[in-house]
């Protein structure tokens, strides 16, 4: 039936799994003990080590076993390091302890980590030495000090020697619930300094699932890793909705478009889930046409906005369906996702329906009543998927998460009558310029199908008269020169005057998260102090 009120809800099956993230790989290995469960997708082929899956719920049994002799049930854990086989067994290892994994990004620095540390109150770190230059173990060492509840520092390097002690099978794991939290996950800071998510088993075990059936992923297919695992979009949409559909999971350490399209053509592989940025680098890499992509089944985007223009050269390029999700990590991280089979339209300028079990309301921010169809409102979701709240933070939780359960996400979206939804950006992000709201997405959107134009990110500016200013920052595409007038007149072909941005810097690469999310905070920042070249 057509909605009149923006308040829909989404299917009821695929139906919810009552488990928990180690009963889902004990799943996985009892009924596909030999198939190959992980793979390090490391650029030689002849160190890519690789496990069963009963090799791979064996291992992740005695890590849990190894944590058990260091850890209690319930102490936070945390994980700094890149991409690699240990932070699964990490993952999976903590579920089955009865342990909370805390997330911490490889790009942070001291201060950063001293932060996580401390807030998640962690007892303990598994750390690399480095990673791209960032000496993380020297920084560990440093901090300690400083973090009251640190006892344990673990180098993953010498991953032999910690999980020696998981050998002794008379260590008993302790009886775990699906609604025991799991992970804290620290937002990925494109407004401020993180919050720390606590997501719970039943939360994650299910999204995944989710993510990975309304995709299309087939059972036993080859997924292409190439998210960041101290993300929800790595250690769940990938790593989770691999597992619940019994995948050959290929792990890359970090993004690398060549690397990545090498590792489609040699395992075949079928299923990824990039940000934008990732797949305009792989279609910009020069071996893209060269490579064998015939097997791809499915890909998938999210973590910012998909430009329309970007979601057809995909489908029309790979010959594959292309699902888009939206969610944040306080919801597990999936709200919202296209299905395969919608059309191309749907695809490229809407988010889809709300996911199976969860529902979705748009409400006006300052009465907070649902809107009728089409209006522009907050984007708010409640359902299994959303968090226990934010660790230790009473009150930002109860800013978060209101009386009714919902999840207010400070997302600006609107709902059409069959529940499908457009985000317009976030209530932070939109401009108010002279009175009139303007939403960056809509003018991103337009600039993002100019030939000239690479990257985009539309960003308010302080203005004196108008109390803000609409401005651009471009990225070129390969070989190409941006030209301001030619834009503006781009611009004026289509929009009202208005909202034609007034000012226009050009950028060699953007500051993003360590999900890829363009960082808008950053990007005022740099141009205040005088470091970006405006046209």
């Amino acid at each position: 039936m057509a909605l009149t009120f923006s308040h829909a809800t989404g299917p009821t099956t695929p139906p919810l799994r009552d488990t928990t993230l180690g009963a889902l790989l004990a799943w996985a290995a009892e009924t596909t003990p030999d198939r190959i469960a992980l793979i390090e997708g490391t650029p030689d082929p002849a160190n890519r080590r690789q496990w069963t899956y009963a090799q791979l719920y064996a291992e992740s049994q005695r890590t849990a076993r190894a944590l058990r002799q260091r850890f209690q049930t319930g102490e936070r854990v945390a994980v700094w390091s890149a991409n690699r086989p240990e932070w699964v067994l990490l993952e999976f290892g903590c579920a089955l302890a009865g342990l909370v994994l805390v997330t911490v990004n490889p790009a942070f620095r001291a201060q950063e980590v001293q932060y996580v540390l401390n807030q998640s109150t962690s007892s303990g770190v598994f750390v690399v030495d480095q990673f791209r230059g960032n000496p993380m173990l020297a920084t560990v060492q440093q901090v300690a000090p400083a973090c009251p509840t640190l006892r344990e520092i673990i180098r993953l390097d010498d991953w032999a020697g910690f999980i020696t002690a998981g050998d002794d099978t008379t260590i008993a794991l302790p009886t775990v619930q699906p609604r025991d939290p799991v992970m804290i996950q620290y937002t990925s800071g494109t407004t401020g300094f993180p919050k720390g998510a606590l997501l719970h088993h039943h939360g994650l075990a299910n999204n995944g699932a989710h993510t990975a059936d309304r995709m299309g992923v087939p059972d036993g297919g080859v997924w292409i890793t190439t998210m960041p695992l101290f993300h929800t979009g790595g250690c769940v949409c990938c790593v989770i909705g691999a597992v619940s559909q019994r995948c050959t999971n290929v792990l890359l350490e970090a993004f690398d478009p060549g690397l990545v399209l090498e590792l489609f053509e040699t395992y075949q592989g079928n299923a990824m889930v990039g940000v934008p940025t990732m797949l305009i680098a792989m279609l910009e890499h020069p071996r893209f046409a060269e490579t064998d992509l015939s097997s791809v089944r499915a890909i998938c985007a999210g973590g910012s906005t998909v430009p329309a223009a970007l979601v057809t050269r995909l489908e029309q390029t790979l010959g594959a369906p292309f699902t888009i999700v939206f969610g944040q990590t306080e919801c597990s991280p999936v709200a919202q996702m296209t299905r395969p089979d919608d059309s191309v339209q749907d695809k490229a300028e809407t988010l889809g329906g709300p996911m199976p079990h969860v529902e979705v309301k748009i409400i006006d921010p300052a009465t907070g009543a649902t809107l009728p169809v089409g209006q522009i409102g907050e984007y708010c979701t409640r359902g299994y998927h959303v968090m226990h709240g934010y660790f230790d933070m009473p009150e930002a939780t109860a800013a978060a998460i209101d009386a009714d359960g919902w999840l207010h996400t400070g997302d600006l979206c609107a709902m059409d009558a069959r529940g499908y939804c457009t985000v317009e950006g976030r209530l932070k992000d939109m401009i108010i310029r002279g009175g009139e709201n303007i939403y960056p997405r809509e003018l991103e959107e337009l600039l993002f199908r100019h030939p000239s134009v690479g990257s985009v990110a539309v960003v308010g500016l302080p203005d004196a008269k108008w109390g803000e200013e609409v401005a651009a920052f471009l990225r070129p595409a390969p070989g190409a020169v941006i030209d301001k007038a030619q834009l503006i007149d781009h611009m004026r072909q289509h929009l009202a005057p208005h909202k034609t941005p007034r000012r226009w810097f050009s950028v060699a690469e953007f500051p993003l998260t360590g999900s890829g999310k363009i960082q808008k905070f950053k990007l005022r920042e740099l141009q205040q102090a005088g470091q970006l070249t405006e046209l």
